[in-house]
């Protein structure tokens, strides 16, 4: 078992903004055995010194997906899944070398990508997996062709749909069916679309997709499961029904309004946030001026809900959502450094770590991952990032990982380290 002690740094351990100034952390293995500000006797550890830089907990991406960041839109619908899998393989490395540990894929079938990781095969994060998404016919995600409807008796599946990215399903005896197969190939959450999205073309943003019966159908299996679901929506009509369903968790969410935030609030129903903007060189880039259309009509309504959210003291957590823009996923932090228009660095900091981490573990049993992330404290796993600078007081410096991140750590494995 490998030994790892890191010396003389101030520590940002999650939760408090208070840092743990002049400390040490001896890892053993794969978790933090001892956090302290005395002298810790190691033996043949590996020492680090840290020279008084800030540990903090390696960050947690909340809504990432990690099949669908690194190719446009085009390409991926018309991909081979093997090649699709090692190129997702290939950009999880540069994913933790941004300083992400862990991510909450959210969508689309990334168990290989999954299942090579834990094994050591391939470098990247750790990884939550929603796999295939449930969608209506007609809903987010169903990107069939415009006249493949009606859909003939026994047609066979569409190929997103046979690799798992993506399964349609309409009716409750379906809905029940597909959701306890996306559990059984080893999602750690389920995945539904509940409104109309950006990307897909056959469903607009005031859509409430399922009915009350299929979402409460997909809800209740996840629960047999001691799990959760997770939602794609936005409306207030929507949002609504799938909180009397069960979901525990909203995506985006950017026309949430008033009585819904006090719902979520009254609930404990979480909102998973994107710091998106309309225009400059970080705005989203679509290939149909539809979607355009959509991105900008969903953004503009962001610092309402925020607001919303801090006032009814919504649960809130982080993610990117990085969809179909190469360019634009290697921005990865500066997305998180966005916070800082509405939060404090430490909120954001704390948002995408223990924060997140609280969010992800909503999963129960069925955690790919047991133990605590998201924190520098003893017997937490060992996800730690060694940082040039405060980003308490400066947020901007997750933004430029390879020149501020001078030691990354997963699972007590160094993976980068310029000290």
């Amino acid at each position: 078992m490998s030994t790892t002690l890191i010396t003389n740094v101030n520590v940002f351990d999650g939760k408090n903004e208070k840092l743990i100034e002049k400390a040490n952390v001896l890892v053993e293995g794969n978790k933090i055995k001892t956090v302290s500000t005395e002298k810790i006797e190691a033996g043949d550890a590996t020492v680090i010194d840290g020279g008084g830089r800030t540990l903090i907990p390696g960050l947690i991406d909340a809504h990432w997906h990690t099949m669908l960041h690194f190719w446009p839109i085009s390409k991926m619908i018309n991909s081979d899944f093997g090649l699709h899998s090692i190129a997702a393989a290939l950009s999880a490395r540069e994913t933790l070398l941004r300083g992400f540990t862990t991510i909450r894929d959210a969508g689309t079938n990334c168990r290989p990508v999954k299942m090579a990781t834990d094994a050591g095969m391939v470098e990247g994060p750790r990884i939550y997996p929603s796999l295939g998404i449930l969608s209506q016919t007609s809903g987010h995600f169903d990107f069939r062709g415009p006249n493949d409807v009606p859909e003939e008796p026994n047609a066979a599946l569409s190929y997103l749909q046979k690799v798992g990215h993506t399964i349609i399903a309409d009716g409750v005896p379906e809905v029940i069916k597909r959701t306890r197969e996306v559990l059984r190939m080893g999602a750690s959450q389920v995945k539904a679309m509940a409104g109309g999205g950006v990307t897909s073309a056959f469903d607009p943003l005031d859509v409430t997709e399922y009915t009350f019966e299929e979402a409460k159908a997909i809800c209740d299996v996840a629960a047999t499961w001691n799990t959760y679901v997770l939602i794609h929506v936005n409306t207030d009509a929507a949002i609504q029904m799938w909180i009397r369903a069960g979901a525990k968790c909203v995506e985006h969410g950017f026309f949430i309004e008033e009585e819904t935030a006090k719902l979520m609030a009254e609930k404990g129903v979480w909102w998973s946030m994107q710091a998106m903007e309309v225009e400059g060189e970080d705005a989203f880039t679509f290939e149909t001026d539809l979607a355009r259309a959509k991105y900008v009509d969903c953004v503009a309504g962001l610092d309402k809900v925020v607001g919303l959210a801090k006032k009814y003291n919504v649960k809130t957590a982080w993610g990117t959502d990085m969809l179909f823009d190469p360019p634009l996923a290697k921005k990865q932090g500066k997305f998180l450094a966005k916070l800082k228009k509405w939060y404090t660095p430490f909120e954001a900091l704390r948002m995408a770590t223990s924060g997140n981490a609280e969010l992800l573990k909503l999963c129960g049993p069925r955690d790919p991952y047991p133990g605590a992330l998201g924190v520098v404290e003893e017997g937490a796993l060992a996800d730690l990032l060694l940082v040039e600078g405060n980003p308490l007081e400066d947020l901007d410096l997750v933004a430029d990982p390879d020149k501020n991140f001078a030691l990354i750590m997963k699972d007590g494995q160094i993976y980068k380290n310029t000290i």
